[in-house]
């Protein structure tokens, strides 16, 4: 068990590694030059992303032999299968459309999410009773395909926003669209910063009073504000700036906390960084980076990712949820915040599509409508799962 939990760790790392360097192949198709070359540089991306999925496919595979179940049942597992799935829903997208930059934007997106992913305890566990069963990988993985092939709608619809909109002028457009960068920003710090205190094994211990009882909380993250009644154990640590408001009483409300405010400052930090780099908008510097872009094609792209990602996701999060919740819990449904969402996600993208088919929703509408469904999938994945409690909580 020890050796197969080794090699999955490694074949991990190595498909990480394998798409960074896809991408600046992908990232070579950019250039104005002989069509020809760019045709190589794009080959060569695309032959190396495969590479990278057969490996992780090959990590997915292990620690399913390590751990004796199929390994989705952690929030670990789970956001580096969706990383997994949004790489082959690229790979399957790319074969019918041949659009280059899909794999500029998407892989890194792929690479945040594995990035993202190690953030959370790695160790296998054994499943909890409620996990024990064979809808456990008939549901969470035909969702998360579901989600990773709607991902690759954000991804063209984002190329496409990039691509139209007028940097010429300030406008709601170039407003949110530099929200949606400055939130990529804030991911990137938020990983960033946790690695490094995870390497550095910073801790600050506080007793805090929880339900009239004192509890010690451990941060993992220097104290931007402590717990309310806390006091800091930890001699060395750095005194928090201020409390957290009275009413976050839970044992680790602060500290989620304290980990959106290192996010929300090492996003601000970053993205006004480049802003000053720059001198102007991010999305002024990369639009002119896309102008081989077919708008059209990248718009179509985006439209058949929801066209085969709803499907699938309604399928996997609502269809066979509701079998393994009757099954499970004796009932097909029952308002917990995992369903809620799964729901409001079903909704959404089933507007999307009227609005798309019989409205004439096209463009930077369309476009927009992909990007914030992938804000509701994020949401889902992060905010639902580790601030939200309920019967998913496990993850």
């Amino acid at each position: 068990m020890g050796d197969l939990t080794t090699i999955s760790s490694n074949l991990l790392y190595a498909a990480f590694f394998i798409y960074l360097t896809a991408t600046f192949f992908f990232g070579g198709t950019i250039r104005d030059k002989k069509k020809g070359s760019s045709r190589v540089a794009g080959n060569i991306g695309i032959t190396i992303t495969i590479i990278g999925f057969l490996t992780q496919l090959g990590y997915f595979f292990t620690r399913w032999g390590a751990s004796g179940h199929a390994p989705v049942s952690n929030l670990f597992e789970y956001t580096t299968f969706f990383g997994m799935m949004l790489v082959f829903a690229f790979i399957v997208l790319y074969f019918i459309y041949r659009v280059d930059l899909l794999g500029l934007f998407a892989l890194p997106i792929a690479l945040l999410l594995i990035a993202f992913a190690s953030m959370f305890p790695t160790e296998i566990s054994p499943l909890v009773p409620s996990l024990q069963s064979h809808w456990l990988y008939i549901h969470v993985t035909t969702a998360s395909l579901g989600q990773g092939i709607l991902s690759v709608s954000f991804v063209a619809g984002l190329i496409f926003l990039i691509r139209q909109v007028d940097q010429t002028k300030r406008s709601k457009h170039t407003m949110w669209l530099e929200f949606v960068i400055y939130i990529i920003a804030a991911t990137v710090a938020f990983i960033v910063l946790s690695s490094t205190f995870s390497a550095l094994n910073y801790q600050a211990e506080f007793e805090a009073p929880v339900e009239g009882q004192p509890v010690t909380i451990t941060y993992e993250m220097p104290a931007i504000t402590g717990p309310a009644g806390g006091e800091l154990l930890t001699e060395d640590a750095a005194s928090p700036l201020f409390d957290a408001p009275e009413w976050m009483r839970g044992e680790d409300a602060a500290k989620k906390f304290n980990t959106f405010l290192w996010a929300v400052a090492g996003g601000l930090v970053l993205y006004w960084g480049l802003r000053l780099i720059f001198r102007r908008r991010i999305a002024a510097v990369i639009q002119p980076l896309l102008k081989k872009v077919n708008p059209e094609l990248v718009d179509e792209v985006s439209y058949r990712a929801v066209a085969i990602g709803f499907p699938v996701f309604t399928l996997g999060a609502l269809i066979f949820a509701m079998i393994w919740a009757q099954q499970a819990w004796d009932r097909f449904w029952g308002w917990d915040p995992k369903e809620v969402w799964a729901l409001i996600t079903f909704f959404f993208y089933a507007a999307y599509l009227h609005l798309r088919l019989s409205r004439g929703w096209q463009g930077m509408k369309s476009a927009w409508l992909a990007v914030g469904g992938f804000g509701i999938i994020m949401f889902n994945l992060i905010a639902v799962n580790l601030i939200i409690s309920g019967l998913h909580s496990y993850a």
